[in-house]
């Protein structure tokens, strides 16, 4: 794992007779914003649960960098952050930071749920409750609730689904602080975002997986260009 993140061998998901993840053989170095793209039921959601040790794969195996392949170890080192907020409508800011760090066993949730707020510029609506808050305000608690255990690695399943422009170009700036200091899988249907904040892109196309030239990285047109040649339908054989 010298030098690397995370590294999945033959990782592959099945849903009874329907093949959701193909075999996948795939390392990621530490520090690298990588972009995983494809239609809706590419199989994108279902790599980033099994590599975040919410589901169990049907064969192969995902290792990260401090934690082996143990599931449970995993989860220490894994932030989600995903366009539903997994928040406690009913718990205030501060609260749903101070229980997701118990969950994770951070030594003190509680000074820990105050930095994440000041980060993000939520200390002044900390005791409000997380249901009154607007869609943009709640991917920023979502954001730092990802965050709260300190992963190095943080899965990003369609973050900017909802936010206004005014809130996706916020969480595109805090994701570019975040970039090199932690590791990044960016889910997302926004090429332009995946081509200003990542290195290289991943593709699935029902299940399988195939890489984009990292040349195509350099602007959004060129991205936007690869992908679609990356889903045009192959030419039959003659």
């Amino acid at each position: 794992m010298s030098g690397l993140a995370l590294r999945t061998t033959r990782l592959t998901r099945h849903f009874g007779p329907l093949v959701a993840l193909h075999p996948l053989d795939l390392e990621v170095p530490a520090g690298e914003a990588l972009a995983i793209l494809g239609p809706n039921g590419a199989g994108k959601s279902t790599l980033l649960r099994l590599l975040a040790g919410l589901a169990r794969p049907s064969g192969g195996h995902v290792e990260v960098e401090r934690a082996g392949r143990s599931r449970v170890a995993r989860r220490r080192h894994v932030g989600l952050v995903s366009h539903a907020t997994f928040l406690y409508p009913a718990l205030t800011a501060r609260e749903n930071l101070v229980l997701a760090g118990r969950l994770y066993g951070v030594a003190d949730a509680d000074r820990r749920a105050g930095e994440l707020l000041a980060e993000e510029e939520l200390e002044g609506v900390g005791e409000r409750r997380a249901g009154s808050f607007s869609r943009g305000m709640a991917q920023r608690l979502a954001l730092a609730r990802g965050r709260v255990h300190d992963p190095s690695i943080l899965l990003l399943d369609e973050p900017f689904t909802g936010l206004d422009p005014r809130a996706a170009t916020r969480l595109e700036e805090r994701l570019r602080v975040l970039r090199g200091k932690r590791t990044l899988l960016l889910v997302t249907h926004d090429l332009s975002r995946a081509a200003a904040l990542c290195s290289r892109a991943l593709v699935l196309l029902r299940g399988r997986a195939g890489w984009l030239a990292e040349e195509a990285m350099a602007e959004a047109d060129r991205l936007q260009a690869a992908y679609r040649r990356a889903l045009a339908p192959q030419e039959p054989e003659r």
